[in-house]
């Protein structure tokens, strides 16, 4: 099994779209949401995943995941069997060095969330944050897109 090592961070504006090099639409949802282990089936643009994701370290910075290609017929299939609260969102890709920020405009039921996330190769990766990446929220379990799926950013009371 893999393990993702990635910082998140909030965004405040869409000042960073012009730095894009690619964007597309994603859809997500959850066969299994639990703290410890989630299952997650993707759509990313015209492809397809499956993805489960493990418990992250006490810091929020790794945690295991394994991900697979499906095709779409499964896809469909696995759709109707997800929990209630799918995520949509577009994804920005802008370069940074040796790394790519994945930038997310949230839609739906968590309008008004942008997110970044950086995926490093070590915890020990040094990387010259750019101006337009706000707070830092590495670990911090809302931002989790699970956590998302059952609590969107909309009912949110102290909304950030």
């Amino acid at each position: 099994m893999a393990y993702e090592i990635e910082r998140k961070f909030l965004v405040s504006n869409d000042s960073f779209i012009h730095l894009a090099n690619k964007f597309y639409h994603i859809q997500q949802g959850y066969i299994c949401n639990d703290p410890a282990r989630s299952v997650r089936i993707r759509k990313k643009g015209t492809l397809y995943f499956i993805t489960i994701k493990g418990e992250s370290t006490h810091n929020g910075l790794i945690r295991p995941e394994w991900e697979q290609p499906i095709d779409e017929d499964s896809f469909e299939i696995l759709w109707s069997l997800c929990l209630p609260g799918k995520i949509s969102k577009t994804r920005y890709e802008v370069s940074l060095g040796h790394h790519t920020i994945e930038v997310d405009i949230f839609h739906d039921t968590n309008e008004g969330l942008i997110m970044a996330e950086i995926e490093l190769q070590t915890e020990k990766d040094i990387i010259q944050l750019p101006d337009w990446l706000g707070e830092e929220v590495t670990g911090e379990e809302q931002y989790y897109n699970a956590y998302l799926s059952e609590h969107p950013f909309k009912t949110w009371n102290n909304l950030k």
